[in-house]
């Protein structure tokens, strides 16, 4: 038991780059190892040995080599929490977030869960995917480990062995759900399917699993995702309170429940219900930046860090390894369409303005208020966005306030520009009495031709971003598909009135720009 727990802190703070497997194998005792009771012993407090000992096979590559990555490591250290039971409600709530093919459905659908219901720290398992045809493909992987694992019915006899009717049938060994002898419970549906009030006589499950939970981009919508998640917080939460909860995938769509998490690992923005439903997000990113400068592979062994550069700019690498909605297909711009400065700097500004495209309210449905600082430089004749942040928030003094302290942070701004196609006399009442101009636009083309437009400039290297601004470059390539868009049109606004749509770049004096 002992040699079980100073493994684990062994474990703290190694990542795929210090890990070594020798070693971490060299702290057991090889005779321990050799019998069922050690074994036992030895792996109760310890998922990765577990892992090692019972599930070596899934671990190998196809040249037969075992590695491992951050995330693995990561889960294994995570999973420990199971061993005690939660004692308050949502306290076990966990999104884990990595590169596509990292490994996540073999861990958390059947690694961990053989490891927790071998020894009795989970009892009840309900797993949940984008579909029942691919939740139930992974109960029938981890029954098929039951039955032809010689180690793991050696060991744990009463787990492979389906519970008795005292007539001698199955009490439940279907595509769906598998009772065991020693009474874990493993219930497999697609997430649409009818949740409510899933239970074994009194139990209900202590254990929620949620892989890729969405579907394709193609196959998926906005709406789509709205009522997914609804399904999740009212239907599949609630099963029980108290129990664990792990949601692990890779981002399919701007928008989706994944990007949502993904948003919220990563520090950008947590959205209300993450924040509502008490959820941890875990992102696990394809390459590591070291402390002293230098990057490494998340996982060495099997995405050299070679190869991983070689790909970084595709928007493959953005979608399906950093989990960035970049990726996802919109219809206009790509991740190659933005430019930032070079050696020399940001450039020389001869006029900036912050740029709006407000909502009329901010409740939950409502679009963000967009706000975008702008400036051009007659040197260079090309726009520099500075900033561009989308803001959840209501008309009023709250706005104005923001509004003011971006003059203070660009004291070059000498124009608010602001779209007032809906709310003028709103926007008047906010923004009056300001230190600058305000010149209030109404727009008369469609977002998709405005959207046009400004993408001719970007790509004629008329727009440059001053760094990389993650928010508005993710829109610009989702859109239109993105859900929101205000980001979108508060840059365009600016660089449309900077730079004219006409067949020659006009010099943009004072008097054009104010």
């Amino acid at each position: 038991m002992a040699t079980a727990v100073r493994t684990h802190g062994y474990l703290e703070g190694l990542d795929a780059e210090t890990f070594d497997l020798t070693s971490y194998l060299a702290r057991f005792d090889a005779k321990l190892l050799a019998e069922p009771e050690g074994r036992r012993v030895l792996t109760r407090l310890d998922p990765l040995l577990f892992a090692l000992v019972y599930a070596r096979h899934h671990l190998r590559d196809v040249k037969g080599k075992m590695t491992f990555g951050d995330a693995h490591l990561d889960w294994c250290r995570a999973a420990r929490a199971w061993i005690r039971p939660p004692l308050e409600p949502a306290e076990h709530r966990d999104a884990y977030i990595a590169p596509r093919n990292m490994g996540k459905s073999t861990w958390w659908f059947l690694i961990l869960p053989l490891w927790a219901a071998a020894h009795g720290h989970v009892r009840f398992a309900a797993a949940f995917a984008s579909s029942a045809t691919q939740a139930e493909t992974h109960l029938a992987s981890f029954k098929r480990e039951l039955d032809v694992n010689p180690l793991l019915r050696q060991d744990f006899p009463t787990l492979c062995a389906p519970a008795k009717r005292p007539s001698g049938g199955n009490v439940a060994d279907t595509q769906s759900m598998f009772i065991a002898r020693n009474g874990f419970v493993f219930a497999a549906r697609g997430i649409d399917s009818s949740n409510l009030g899933m239970k074994v006589e009194e139990r209900r499950p202590d254990l929620i699993l949620c892989d890729d939970i969405e579907p394709d981009e193609s196959s998926y919508s906005l709406d789509q995702a709205r009522k997914r998640r609804t399904t999740l917080i009212d239907s599949i939460l609630p099963l029980n309170v108290y129990a664990r909860v792990v949601i692990s995938g890779t981002v399919t769509m701007p928008g989706s429940i994944i990007h949502a998490l993904v948003k919220h690992g990563r520090g950008i923005e947590s959205a209300e219900w993450v924040r509502e439903e008490g959820f941890r997000a875990h992102y696990t990113p394809p390459i590591v930046h070291r402390g002293d400068g230098t990057q490494r592979s998340v996982w060495p062994g099997k995405w050299p860090l070679a190869y991983l550069k070689s790909i970084e700019h595709t928007r493959s690498f953005a979608k399906n390894y950093a989990n960035d909605p970049m990726g996802a297909d919109g219809a206009l711009w790509t991740p190659d369409d933005f430019r930032y400065p070079g050696e020399e700097g940001v450039d020389p500004v001869t006029h900036m303005m912050l740029s709006i495209d407000p909502a009329v309210t901010a409740k939950k449905g409502s679009d963000f208020t967009g706000l975008a600082v702008v400036s051009w430089s007659a040197r260079h004749k090309r726009c520099t966005v500075h900033t561009a942040a989308g803001l959840k928030i209501q008309p009023g003094p709250l706005l104005r306030e923001r509004v003011l302290a971006l003059l203070d942070e660009y004291p070059q701004i000498g124009l608010i520009l602001i779209e007032v196609n809906q709310g003028q006399d709103t926007w008047k009442a906010i923004l009056h009495d300001m230190p600058v101009k305000v010149k209030p636009v109404t727009q008369t083309e469609n977002k998709f031709t405005r959207a046009e437009g400004v993408l001719h400039h970007y790509q004629r290297g008329r727009v440059i971003h001053a760094r990389r601004l993650v928010e508005v470059e993710q829109q610009m390539c989702a859109f239109p598909r993105a859900p929101h868009d205000d980001l979108v049109d508060a840059v365009g606004s600016a660089v449309r009135r900077f730079i004219p749509t006409r067949r020659e770049v006009p010099k943009v004096d004072s008097a054009s720009y104010l």
